[in-house]
């Protein structure tokens, strides 16, 4: 028998409030867990984004279009290797309860050269850039709504009326985490040539790949130099700044699960601090033979502190094992189907799990502070008649 074997041996004598308790905390860290994910997933596209990519697009605001004569003008300025452009469809698959997902209408000879991080079969691609109607689909959204290569859907859009009318010629996948996987592409070219005379010609954004990622932001201030005394101005910044001005727009939510996740830990700490406050009191005169025989204040101390520690820990790992299928396989793939512009990669991490069972473990530590204290101060006599 050693010290911390007694501890956690300890933990045994009431099995219904230990597992009771192991619960309540593994339901918390649960909770934490699915908050920090939304936090880190949230925030991953803008530091997983491209270095050497620049976006343009209308000064004021996003969702007024530039016009196409622009594109000539970033690809003639200096440093860009590689222009594209594409316009915001939406897209409402009325076969699916008007399933809404993320459309785009891109220029079919440089999207895929500038977004390379987006594999599509070679025979595939070809097809399509050959395919008024054709169409690229992710393969996260292929798969939600039973799409295969070859099937003609129609579609609605919120922005452009119509029924349109598609071919799915090919399914990308990509080999980076902050492309979103529910996303169709099809050719810019077919909705151009249906609108009517006041809206042709206009793209929604311009993309440029430049040679020199380390002066990005001065390629960027460069290609709005060019347009800013035109009536309609640019904004061009790097990928990673265009992504986080999106998240900036959500930072009281952010802000708000901070606070929430901080509550969180205060409600484990208090079941841990229940569970081990009751057990101090039920073994008090057990405590006070133990010092009549000879062991120290510490040594008391240490068992109440390491069975607390114990309890968080296993709390942690139960509270992890919880999560992983719940997030990855529950939430995460709701949110990559239904939010991929949001959430394009979104999964339990490593580093998140292991903060989980650490935060779990400390905070079982820190609440066992005071009454580990109070019973190291325990006067033998009185601990020894002391009934619970």
């Amino acid at each position: 028998m050693t010290l911390t074997g007694l501890a956690v041996r300890n933990l045994g004598r009431n099995k219904f409030r230990v597992v009771l308790t192991v619960v309540g905390v593994a339901v918390a860290v649960v909770a934490f867990l699915l908050l920090r994910t939304v936090i880190w997933a949230w925030a991953s596209g803008a530091e997983w984004a491209a270095k050497d990519r620049v976006v343009t697009r209308h000064k004021v605001t996003f969702v007024m279009t530039l016009p196409k004569r622009y594109v000539e003008d970033v690809r003639n300025a200096p440093h860009v290797k590689a222009v594209t452009w594409a316009n915001w469809f939406g897209g409402k698959d009325p076969k699916h309860d008007r399933e809404f997902f993320s459309a785009l209408a891109a220029d079919p000879s440089t999207y895929f050269s500038v977004y390379d991080e987006m594999k599509v079969p070679p025979d595939q691609l070809e097809t399509w850039k050959h395919d008024r109607q054709g169409a690229i689909v992710g393969d996260v959204l292929a798969k939600k709504l039973g799409w295969k290569v070859g099937d003609r859907v129609a579609l609605e859009s919120g922005i452009y009326p119509g029924n349109w009318e598609f071919n799915i010629d090919a399914i990308y996948t990509t080999t980076a985490k902050s492309v979103d996987r529910s996303t169709m592409i099809f050719q810019w070219d077919y909705l151009n040539d249906s609108l009517p005379a006041g809206r042709k010609d206009q793209v929604g954004w311009i993309v440029s790949r430049v040679d020199d990622p380390s002066h990005v932001a001065d390629i960027g201030v460069g290609l709005d130099k060019r347009f800013e005394d035109l009536d309609t101005p640019t904004l061009s910044q790097d990928e990673r700044s265009f992504n986080a001005s999106f998240l900036a727009m959500f930072s009281a939510i952010l802000n708000a699960m901070d606070i929430i996740s901080a509550v969180i830990l205060v409600i484990m700490t208090l079941i841990l601090g229940n569970t081990i406050a009751m057990g101090v009191r039920e073994r008090t005169s057990e405590y006070g033979v133990l010092r009549a025989i000879g062991f120290l204040p510490g040594h008391v101390a240490l068992w109440i502190v390491f069975e607390s520690l114990v309890l968080g820990v296993l709390g942690g790992v139960v509270g992890v094992l919880l999560a992983w299928p719940f997030i990855n396989f529950g939430v995460g793939r709701f949110l990559e189907e239904n939010m991929g512009a949001f959430f394009p990669y979104f999964r339990l991490e490593t580093a998140n799990m292991l903060l989980g069972i650490g935060i779990a473990a400390l905070l079982g530590a820190a609440a066992s502070a005071v009454p580990a204290w109070r019973a190291s101060k325990l006067v033998v006599v009185d601990a020894v008649r002391r009934v619970a």
